[in-house]
Order: C-alpha cells, then structure tokens, then sequence
C-alpha cells in the first residue's frame, strides 16, 4: 500500500489502522490533557499553578518580542521585494546551469511555463474575472503562461456559464486556456479543493503536457484561490526563486498572503483575523525550517508528477502537498519563502453574523491542518531505516508544538491563568503570591501589548490605498480594531483550533466547507 497517499485512519486496517488512530487522537487528547491538568491543578496546588502561570506570562512576553522581530525583518524584505525590477533581476540572470533528472541543462526564465491553476466552486463572476486579470495585467508574458480554471460539477449551472464566459474572454490571450470540469460523485473523493484540483492536474497532463510532448524539467505550477490577486512581478521573482535555488526541484515556493480584496469593506473581527494570519506566514518566511506550504503557492511539475498530485481525500490540501513531498523525498524537500505578496480575501458574508460564523469554520478548517500531523508521525515509523530520522523527528516536533499552542496558549493566558486566584480556597487567597499574581500577570501583559501595538502599526502601513468614498477616520477604526486580538485569538484562534482536534481525536472527520467570496 503507498501510505504516502494515506488521509485519515479509515482508509487502513487492521494493526495501520490501530496506530493511526491513536496518533490521530494524540494532538487533541495533549491539548485536552494539558487544559484539564491546569484546571484541576489549580484546585489542588494552587500556588505551583501561580508560579507557572507567572513563568508562562514571561515565555509569552519574549515569544512577542522575538516573533515581532522576525515579523519586521519579513516586512522589510517583503517591501524591499515590491520594489524590485524582478524582470530585470531574471534577464541579469541569463542561463543557469540546472540539476535535473535527466541531467544538467542550462535554462532562463524564458525557457520556464508557468502553468496557473484556480479551482473554484461557485464563486461569482467578479472574483474569478478578477483573478484571472491580474495575471494579465502582470509583467510576466501571458504567451508563457497556461491558465487552467477547474470548477465543480456540483457548483451548478452558474459557475458554468461564468467559466464560459471566461474562456471565451481571454481566449488567445494565454499559451493556453484550459476549462475543467470535475464531475460530482466519484467515489473516494472528498469534496472538495485537493479532488478538483488533481481531476484538472491529470487533464493538463494527458491533453496537454504529455501530448506536446512538453518537457516536465521546464514547467512550474501556481495553485491560487479562486480570490487570489497576483502583484505584476509575481512570476519573475518565482522564477528567479526557482533558477536560483540549489536544488529547485525539491522544493516549494511560498509568497505572503495579505488580505486586501476586500479590506476596507469587511468586518472589524474578521480583518483582525486575516490579519493576523498575514503576519504568521511573515515570520514563518523568516524560520523556513518551520515553512510548510499554505493556500496560495508554487511548485514544479516534476514533483507533483513524481507524487502524483493532489490527495483527493484530504481538507488541508495545500499543506499535505508539502508532506506529502517531504516524505516521498525522503526529507529532501523544502519550501522557499518568496518575501512576496499575493491578496486575497477577508472572510466576508451577507451579515455579520453570517461572517462570524464563516470565519469560525474558516479558522476551523485551518485548525484541522493538524490531520498532517498523524500522517507525518505515521510515514515516519514506517520509513524509519530510509531517513534522516533527526530531520523527520525535528519537524514533528515543530508541528506538534505549532498545534498544541494554537488551541491552549490563549487559554492558558485568557481564562486557565486566573483560576488559581477562583479557587485556590482561602488558604491560597491569603498569601502574598495571591495579592501580588494580578499585578504581576497585569505587568507582563501590559508590556506583552507592545506586539499588538506593533501589530496594528504594521497592519496599517500594509493597507491598500483607501477608497475615495471613504473617510480619513477609517484609518483609526483600522487601528481600534486591534483592541478586540485578545478575544480574537480565543474566539476565532484557540477555541476552532481545539475542536478541530477534538474532531480528529473522535474520528469525527472533517469535511471542505467553501469560504463565501464576498466584495
């Protein structure tokens, strides 16, 4: 069995099965044990819980100011980048000398298809007609560039006339405009985006790549969101990143997503939260070794060749592509951050409180990119002989850090952190630990309120140039809405996240709920 394409416990048996799911239930039973532990704890020894929360209160409060440091160093070079003449930079490149399977071949940036695909279910005509004339509307040749726009079956009647009327528009304008439709209903696929996107990869392979005879050393691939806006010279700095790197086909390209579509339209909370997605994938370029692939990104097609493209059974297909890569090469495999932006959108629905809840399953269904865990646990016993075990444990460790985090930090800070002073009894309550824990706990926060403070700066020198129906004062709604974080990242962070796992760890496995597009 190729357990590479493994994605969830039910698609084994017997003793494979046994093991994965207890490694499905791993993630969710730490969390769950570290917040029972600490609320239990805080009855019985109330001063030792004091103590670690004052000591968790520290680690929270360099943790901001180290992050906000990687945070700065990534603005910087990501604005450093805008302003780069990418083109030129690729030209001033001339040919390289590359590495490929068939040996060494000199190639340049002209020699590189760029095939973009953008999957979509039944988004409006606006949103895919946007993203679609960015990438004409770049600098880098559309001559050059295959567009393929996979939509679903079951997206409708809809969808399909707005492909249509999409083909038909830009006909002549790329090297190629493919139109796929993935039929609804094939049996063992999941709905959604990894099944789509895999139907239209073996299209493009068999009536197009194959049939050309085209050669696979010389085709990367951009997977974007249907609402992904490209900057003009997103495809020259992905080619320089390509032409340059020491082995560019064991690796992914990641550009920063910034959520600007629709910025000044959405919600206070629901920016909050994009937000600060931005500015984690920001520090995440900066640490690569913690780099997986997210959302919107780039790769060769030698590599998804080799794997065999897209899981079909899977919701966090943008991350397992990585995985799946990491493990099929043995460790051999990494993702590039590109200190580039794409946009995107703000989660944003008909109301707000339709918004509330879309982006709670948005932020839900991010949380359940904790099913790669298990799998990278599993594929590690079972390549253990054929690995660098160091780099594989490594990495596990750093993905089971990332995910135990998300659902209890802001907890443990939040809610868990004043528990010793509700029921630690009035033995507990008439120590000198119990009067002085507030003001402690009140300090470190305060002084940990700097990366906030940093962060709606940032936020704001990030934003797109502001509506002209707009008022000036916009600008400090902008910079208000940073008070709501602390909530934020327990509404719409910790507590989505800890039901993700919780579903994981029950076998109550998650389906591809689509995010509305609304502007």
């Amino acid at each position: 069995m190729d357990y590479l394409k493994i994605g969830r416990a039910d698609e084994l048996s017997g003793k494979d099965y046994k093991l994965y799911r207890i490694l499905e239930i791993f993630p969710g039973f730490l969390s769950w044990l570290t917040l029972f532990l600490l609320t239990v704890l805080s009855f019985v020894f109330p001063v030792y819980i004091a103590f670690f929360i004052i000591a968790f209160d520290v680690y929270w409060l360099l943790l901001v100011l180290y992050l906000g440091i990687h945070l700065a160093s990534s603005y910087i070079k990501m604005k450093k980048n805008i302003k780069f003449d990418w083109q030129k930079k690729c030209q001033n490149l001339g040919s390289i000398d590359i590495k490929t399977k068939s040996g060494i071949k000199k190639l340049n940036w002209e020699d590189l298809l760029q095939i973009v695909i953008f999957p979509a279910y039944n988004e409006s005509y606006e949103v895919i007609n946007t993203s679609i004339q960015s990438i004409i509307n770049g600098k880098y040749p559309s001559k050059n560039i295959v567009l393929v726009l996979t939509i679903e079956e079951r997206g409708g009647l809809e969808i399909l006339e707005n492909a249509k009327k999409i083909k038909e528009q830009y006909k002549g304008l790329f090297k190629k405009f493919i139109l796929s439709i993935h039929p609804d209903g094939i049996e063992g696929e999941l709905k959604g985006k990894g099944a789509n996107q895999a139907w239209a990869a073996q299209i493009i392979k068999n009536d197009y790549v194959d049939k050309e005879k085209l050669d696979y050393d010389k085709i990367l691939v951009s997977v974007f969101d249907i609402d992904t806006i490209i900057y003009p010279d997103y495809f020259f700095n992905l080619a320089y990143r390509f032409l340059t790197n020491k082995n560019p086909y064991r690796a992914s390209y990641q550009p920063i997503p910034v959520y600007h579509n629709n910025v000044w339209q959405a919600p206070f909370f629901a920016r909050v939260a994009a937000s600060s997605n931005t500015f984690w994938q920001m520090m995440q370029q900066i640490r690569q070794e913690k780099l997986a692939t997210y959302s919107s990104h780039s790769m060769t097609w030698q590599a998804l060749v080799d794997i065999g493209f897209w899981s079909k059974t899977m919701v966090s297909e943008d991350s397992r592509i990585f995985w799946h890569c990491f493990c099929y090469y043995k460790g051999d495999y990494t993702v590039e951050p590109m200190y580039y932006p794409v946009s995107m959108d703000v989660t944003m629905d008909a109301s707000f409180k339709e918004t509330a809840k879309a982006l709670y399953i948005q932020q839900r269904r991010w949380g359940w990119g904790v099913e790669n865990l298990p799998y990278l646990m599993f594929n590690t016993y079972k390549l253990k002989g054929q690995i660098p075990m160091k780099k594989f444990v490594g990495r596990i460790l750093v993905q089971l850090y990332g995910f135990h985090s998300w659902a209890t930090n802001a907890l443990i800070i939040g809610v868990i952190g004043w528990f010793p002073l509700f029921f630690g009894g009035d033995s507990f309550n008439s120590t000198t630990l119990s009067a002085n824990l507030p003001a402690i706990t009140r300090t470190l926060m305060t002084l940990a309120m700097s990366g906030l403070v940093f962060s709606a700066i940032l936020s704001t020198l990030l934003l797109p140039k502001k509506p002209k129906h707009l008022s000036v004062l916009k600008y400090l709604v902008m910079l208000g809405q940073w008070l709501f974080l602390p909530l934020s990242i327990i509404i719409f962070g910790s507590v989505p996240g800890l039901e993700a796992q919780s579903r994981l760890m029950m076998g109550k496995y998650l389906g591809f709920k689509v995010t509305p597009k609304s502007r």
